[in-house]
């Protein structure tokens, strides 16, 4: 499980250096197109890469005078070409955010499926 471990710490400081750059686009790309993203009570099929960037475009105001993102990584499952990571995220050094990703490779790792957590 460590190359797995490997694989979502590398994944995961790109995504947190996209998000702290306020770089839709980059984040778009990091999602598998079709994905789902599963909230409580409601689930959002995504089939285009522009329907993320315009989701991250349009909350990037939740993310203000956030400096650093910390993901606290935990591979909980692991398949031929997909990873299950429970990642706890922290800003300003306090956990504010987590999520099960399905990771899946196509041409590199992208997130399948997104499901909100309850914060430890």
């Amino acid at each position: 499980m460590s190359n797995a471990r490997e694989t979502a710490a590398r994944f995961f400081k790109t995504y947190a250096d996209a998000l702290l750059a306020r770089d839709e686009k980059a984040i778009g790309g990091m999602y598998a197109v079709p994905s789902l993203i599963l909230f409580p009570g409601t689930s959002v099929a995504v089939g285009d890469v522009a329907q993320t960037e315009q989701f991250f475009a349009a909350s990037w105001s939740q993310y203000e005078g956030v400096e650093s993102a910390e993901p606290r990584i935990l591979v909980i499952a692991e398949a031929p070409g997909s990873l299950w990571v429970d990642v706890t995220w922290s800003y300003g050094g306090a956990a504010r955010e987590r999520f099960c990703y399905q990771l899946v490779e196509r041409d590199g790792w992208q997130i399948a499926v997104l499901t909100p957590m309850d914060l430890p």
